[in-house]
């Protein structure tokens, strides 16, 4: 099983099925749901309907793919995940060696670089342990935030196209970055 070593401020945890609860937390504040589904909180039910059997479907802890919680050393809070799957995992263009990174964190923890550090950390964990070269990510145009976690993780704007999924498509702007193979 891939392990993430703690970061200066953060420790990691691949997530299963019995963290709907802090799923469903994260899910409550329409700032951090705006550029998701413009700002309406996910229901219970769709936590345990939807979202953990689609975390499921993915997660592979040989892998490293799943969501890791991101917990702060201080206190050991919650604060967020981040995500780790093959991009375009949904669809016929799965990818198992572009490595498609997401973040979700909650808005109190907005501003204090924990989403940076904590995708960088798992980049570096993937890269290191699996070698993982290739790792994307994508945003609604407007998630000025997220894509400036993108370029500080050293991603570069790619293309702005529709990303297709069984939920339903978006139009996104594609980043991604090769690292140095170990």
């Amino acid at each position: 099983m891939l392990t993430i070593k703690h970061s200066e401020r953060l420790s990691y945890r691949l997530m299963d099925d019995t963290d709907a609860d802090l799923l469903f937390e994260l899910d409550q504040d329409p700032a951090v749901m705006e550029h998701i589904n413009e700002g309406k909180p996910t229901s219970r039910v769709e936590i345990d309907n939807i979202f953990i059997p689609r975390m499921m479907q993915y997660r592979n802890p040989d892998k490293g793919w799943g969501l890791w919680q991101v917990n702060t050393l201080a206190d050991d809070e919650f604060i967020g995940w981040i995500l780790v799957r093959p991009m375009h995992y949904f669809s016929d263009d799965r990818d198992d060696e572009d490595i498609e990174l997401g973040w979700r964190f909650m808005q109190k923890s907005w501003g204090t670089g924990y989403a940076t550090e904590a995708a960088k950390a798992v980049m570096m964990a993937l890269h290191r342990q699996v070698g993982y070269q290739t790792f994307s990510a994508i945003a609604v145009a407007g998630n000025t935030g997220s894509i400036r976690i993108m370029e500080k993780l050293g991603m570069a704007y790619q293309k702005t196209d529709i990303y297709k999924d069984p939920l339903g498509d978006t139009e996104a702007v594609f980043y991604s970055a090769t690292l140095a193979a170990n």
